[in-house]
């Protein structure tokens, strides 16, 4: 299996060279791109294939179920590094629908480590409890919750200290949230952008 990654590597680097001579020599001399990216581990995922862009143009970070957790140092630290020296101007939330981690959340099954780290999703799975009710079935509930969840990571991305500052200094970064749809491959916009002026402590989305 990695004999064949590795062929796959060569395969890709040596037509990437032919379709665009140099393309490797400018990409490790500078990395400057405007979107950082906070998706989910699916592999059905991947930030820059479905969002259409090259490598270099997307700085990314992923976990399961695209969690927004305010004690993660590695997504705290990736965040900081995106919005204080890479100087993104577009911070995107995207979850997507069929999530697996959404599913886990809201089984009545052990998942070990995974229900710690999930429980931020059960937290809104209770407090949109009504509004779920009113889906037509579990996956339409699920769905819905996968979107609930993107829009907290937005609100609590927003809530961060580094984003604050950021935009008293007078920084233009904005955040969004985005679904995406792993049958039909598209991107959905939930309407929850959030920018400079646009935030205050406390306040609602």
């Amino acid at each position: 299996m990695l004999s064949d990654i590795l062929a796959r590597n060569r395969d890709w680097s040596a037509k990437r060279q032919a379709q665009e001579p140099g393309y490797f020599t400018r990409l490790a001399a500078l990395q400057a791109p405007e979107f950082f990216w906070i998706g989910c581990s699916d592999s059905r995922v991947p930030a820059n294939v479905v969002a259409g862009l090259d490598p270099g143009e997307v700085f990314v970070h992923r976990n399961v179920a695209n969690i927004i957790h305010s004690s993660d140092m590695n997504m705290l630290s990736a965040l900081e590094f995106a919005v204080e020296a890479l100087k993104v101007r577009e911070i995107i939330v995207c979850g997507h629908y069929g999530c697996g981690g959404v599913k886990a959340a809201t089984e009545d099954l052990p998942h070990g480590l995974a229900d710690h780290w999930l429980e931020p999703i059960r937290r809104l799975s209770r407090a949109y409890a009504v509004d779920l009710s009113r889906q037509p079935d579990l996956e339409a509930q699920r769905d819905r919750l996968a979107e609930f969840n993107v829009v907290e990571g937005v609100r609590r991305v927003c809530e961060t200290p580094i984003l604050q500052r950021a935009w008293t200094r007078g920084a233009k970064v904005r955040v969004h949230g985005l679904i995406y749809g792993l049958k039909d491959g598209l991107l959905r916009d939930l309407d929850c952008s959030v920018g400079p002026g646009h935030f205050k402590e406390g306040a609602a989305l």
